[in-house]
């Protein structure tokens, strides 16, 4: 199972504090890469994590509607680890309400982390890839993008936009040996999830995650609900040279979900 080992490869993961990015950031560490983790929140715990586990990573703030953030996280792989294999653009917000009362500002909130932040990503990426002629990456799509829902309006347009950007710089950046491709991920128990199962003071009510994860669950042929776990390994084969011949692909791992 060599083709999945990552030794002496670098990684970079936005949204890598918490859910799928934290995930992803250990997964890709136990694989043998040295991971350089990015959020808006404290990234100390994935990086303790994964120093604990016998891995490699260091951890900066990054908020990833600015440019010059996710260009000096980048920076940052490349002064700590001489390179850049793999860039994770995990990064996203939630967004609820019906298009027809969505504000102007909060159009620019959502665009700005789960649009453009994708965009930056893979331009800052691409500045270190190109030269060095080998690279992948990957961005966070959603399974949102195949079935419309109402009050999903504003993070289903973005992550429909995030999914046309993958194929576009597929496209533009494969003759320099660098492979895009998304993965879109179904309903993943995280952090992402809990404005729906939390109460203000951070406890959970029980009655309404049960709820939540019993019709979630309906959601599936499998009858079962995924996990950060299930969306980093997709990243994991994605990264590795396993995917050597997979690129501008959308990649699925939500139980079945786009098939209901």
């Amino acid at each position: 199972m060599g083709i999945f080992d990552l030794s002496g490869r670098t990684a970079v993961v936005t949204g890598g504090a918490a859910g799928i990015g934290r995930a992803t950031a250990e997964v890709l560490a136990g694989a043998g890469a040295n991971v350089v983790v990015g959020d808006v929140s404290p990234t100390d715990d994935t990086v303790r994590a994964i120093a604990e586990a016998g891995g490699k990573a260091v951890g900066q703030r990054c908020d990833v509607s600015s440019r010059d953030q996710v260009d000096a996280l980048v920076d940052r792989a490349v002064a700590e680890f001489g390179r850049l294999d793999a860039m994770c653009n995990v990064a996203g917000i939630a967004s609820d309400g019906v298009l027809a009362e969505a504000t102007e500002e909060e159009l620019d909130r959502v665009i700005g982390v789960n649009l453009k932040g994708v965009l930056f990503g893979c331009q800052a990426a691409l500045r270190v890839m190109i030269p060095q002629g080998s690279g992948s990456i990957v961005n966070v799509s959603s399974t949102a993008i195949d079935t419309p829902a109402p009050k999903y309006g504003l993070y289903a347009i973005t992550k429909a936009g995030v999914a046309m950007l993958t194929k576009t710089l597929a496209f533009e950046n494969g003759r320099y040996g660098i492979r895009v491709n998304a993965i879109a991920p179904g309903v993943t128990i995280s952090g992402f999830t809990a404005r729906h199962i939390y109460e203000p003071d951070g406890t959970v009510n029980q009655e309404r995650y049960d709820q939540f994860v019993s019709q979630m669950k309906r959601l599936s042929p499998l009858g079962i609900v995924g996990e950060p776990a299930d969306q980093a390994y997709l990243i994991l084969y994605l990264v590795s040279d396993a995917a050597r011949y997979s690129t501008g692909n959308i990649w699925r791992a939500n139980g079945g979900q786009s098939m209901m």
